[in-house]
């Protein structure tokens, strides 16, 4: 059974920055893409970034420039950089893994709140 584990929510005031984390219990490489997704109190769950085993980033219009998605393959672990956080933001945040459009699996999510 895959694991994912989130880590690095937190606290921040508008402005500022977190990083969260996502380590995977196997390895980085049997996944076709990895990403993040949030979901605040009343609103569906969305994409936030993503990265392909290739490289290949997206995201969602609302945070570019801000968010960046990187992984560390030796650590079989996947980042998202957030920059510049505004209360917008506010949402837990989940990590995701692909095999293929039917095969993914979820973190248990991690609490990002912005405010001042």
């Amino acid at each position: 059974q895959v694991q994912l584990v989130e880590s690095g929510g937190g606290l921040v005031q508008p402005g500022e920055s977190l990083r969260l984390s996502c380590a995977t219990s196997g390895s980085i490489f049997s996944f076709n893409a990895m990403g993040w997704y949030r979901q605040a109190p009343g609103k569906q769950r969305e994409l936030v970034a993503a990265i392909t085993s290739g490289g290949t980033t997206n995201y969602a219009d609302s945070v570019k420039g801000r968010f960046t998605i990187s992984r560390d393959n030796a650590k079989n672990t996947v980042y998202l950089q957030m920059n510049s956080l505004k209360p917008e933001d506010t949402a837990v945040y989940y990590c995701n893994a692909r095999r293929s459009p039917d095969i993914m699996y979820w973190g248990q999510g991690t609490q990002v709140t912005v405010s001042s």
